[in-house]
């Protein structure tokens, strides 16, 4: 039976260890709080309070680490409203650990941010060659390169699109704002069903020193798609700048379909 250490047991990773609990996987996941730890707990996980800063780690990372095969790092990098942290020094800090453990493979979760809203191209592949625009996609690139880059283990980056679900969705903010840019733009999101789906595929087809995109094969327009969302929820329509050319990418996830044989769930979201 295989054991799997998920850092991040957030808004994902904490689905997604339920998900593999139910598969028969062992599973340790880390919270930052002490609140949630009874939470994981609860659900039959064995859960660590783990806080990675960018000078330390607090807490005891290496028996949350002792005995896994596997390693899932989901913590987004803190770069919005007043945080402005260095993302990459906390992975960096992160790799003596994994060296010394039991960890063979990491599944890395990273982001479609890491390729440019500006790209000339129409569609965006694994191989097209990442250019970020935000400060956020280029310390998530960096942080891909350090983890995959090293000989020590193994590296798969699943790069998402915009995460939705259930409870989440960003028609919540966005409905009502005015002067809304790249109405033209294309969307490029995922559901929390189809990025659990994803990662267990990855797991099970046992494919890593990959890199995979994620999103829905459903691209319609910013406007088109979320004003009809404003409308099915009965919220304030959102109201576009068409004064100024669009811009957006297009991401292609033909590799997950390719190579994993991955069928989306919630194919047009």
């Amino acid at each position: 039976m295989k054991q799997i250490s998920i850092l991040g047991c957030g808004w994902l990773g904490f689905p997604l260890a339920k998900s593999l609990l139910q598969k028969g996987f062992l599973v340790k996941g880390s919270t930052t709080t002490l609140e949630k730890m009874s939470v994981l707990e609860n659900a039959g996980i064995n859960a660590f309070q783990i806080a990675l800063s960018e000078e330390e780690i607090n807490g005891d990372i290496d028996s949350f680490l002792s005995h896994s095969q596997i390693l899932i790092i989901d913590i987004p990098p803190k770069l919005r409203g007043n945080f402005n942290e260095n993302f990459v020094a906390k992975i960096q800090n992160l790799i003596p650990f994994i060296e010394k453990s039991s960890v063979e493979k990491v599944i890395f979760v990273s982001s479609t941010s890491v390729y440019s809203d500006a790209i000339s191209i129409d569609l965006i592949t694994e191989m097209t060659i990442p250019n970020p625009d935000t400060e956020s996609g280029k310390q998530l690139l960096e942080a891909e390169k350090v983890l995959q880059n090293n000989s020590n283990f193994t590296t798969t980056v699943i790069r998402f699109g915009g995460l939705i679900g259930e409870d989440r969705h960003p028609i919540k903010f966005l409905a009502g704002r005015e002067n809304l840019e790249n109405p033209d733009g294309p969307i490029n999101l995922i559901h929390q069903l189809d990025c659990i789906g994803i990662l267990e595929g990855i797991l099970e087809k046992n494919c890593f020193g990959e890199i995979f995109n994620a999103v829905a094969l459903f691209h319609p327009s910013r406007k088109v798609y979320y004003s009809k969302k404003a409308q099915e929820l009965n919220l304030p329509l959102p109201k576009f700048d068409e004064s100024k050319p669009s811009v957006g990418k297009t991401i292609s996830s033909e590799k997950v379909s390719t190579v994993l044989g991955y069928e989306f769930q919630r194919p047009e979201l």
